[in-house]
């Protein structure tokens, strides 16, 4: 399959989005995204980079002072703005907002489908206010999770769309830190998905309880959140 514009393939994707989400596997990956966003921008003003239909973006405003989002697709847009939601048609390598304007800026599964990430990354940087955060999500190219993406048929993302039709780049720790921006400093790190095997084991009564419990448990521990299918990168604005 032809490999499609990053907008062409979301709106192709918006009306299958959300059709798994809330439930299982992509509920526990949420939650955690969730959490660490919490973490650092509980009261503050806060942006999302890739918001899609609004479902973490929502999550984010029940506990931030302000909760903004961007994304390229008018056709996920369409269902962040049906959320009530504040939220704008942008891409992620021109920010349409001032140097300094929040507090917190965040990007889950978006990054890695962004050919020009350092613009990505300079962007974020300089849209927070110094001291603030970027958490920046990445596909681990040392991972259990890129280990099954290479060995099983691409995914429908719609009627006539997979997720092989997307630009997508998977990256080692030393490559994420090296696309920051001399403005952000390297903190720390979240591992999201790492001892989840396929997706399906989540819908296993009693093993997908464990192993939720294990991914809550590892996600921030040293020895293993550098393995997480899903690599947060965790910066300070200086």
């Amino acid at each position: 399959m032809a490999t499609l514009d990053n907008k062409t393939y979301y709106d192709d994707f918006a009306n299958w989005y959300e059709r798994e989400r809330g439930q299982g596997y992509h509920q526990m990956l949420d939650d955690l995204e969730v959490e660490l966003v919490h973490r650092y921008g509980d009261g503050k003003d806060v942006l999302e980079v890739g918001c899609g239909t609004g479902l973490i973006l929502e999550r984010v405003a029940q506990f931030a002072r302000r909760a903004v989002g961007i994304d390229l697709s008018a056709g996920m847009l369409a269902k962040a703005q049906e959320r009530g939601l504040e939220v704008q048609e942008a891409s992620a390598t021109d920010l349409p907002f001032p140097d300094a304007s929040f507090d917190v800026a965040y990007s889950f599964k978006v990054l890695a489908h962004v050919e020009d990430i350092q613009r990505a990354m300079s962007e974020m940087a300089r849209v927070v206010r110094p001291g603030g955060w970027v958490l920046a999500e990445f596909y681990n190219e040392r991972s259990l999770r890129r280990l099954v993406k290479a060995l099983k048929p691409a995914t429908a993302v719609s009627a006539t769309t997979n997720d092989e039709a997307v630009y997508t780049r998977y990256d080692t720790v030393e490559q994420v830190k090296s696309y920051l921006p001399p403005q952000l400093e390297w903190v720390t790190s979240r591992g999201i998905r790492i001892v989840t095997p396929v997706a399906a084991v989540h819908r296993v009564p009693v093993l997908g309880a464990a192993v939720r419990f294990a991914e809550h448990r590892l996600a921030d521990l040293p020895f293993a959140r550098e393995l997480g299918g899903f690599l947060v990168a965790v910066a300070r604005r200086v």
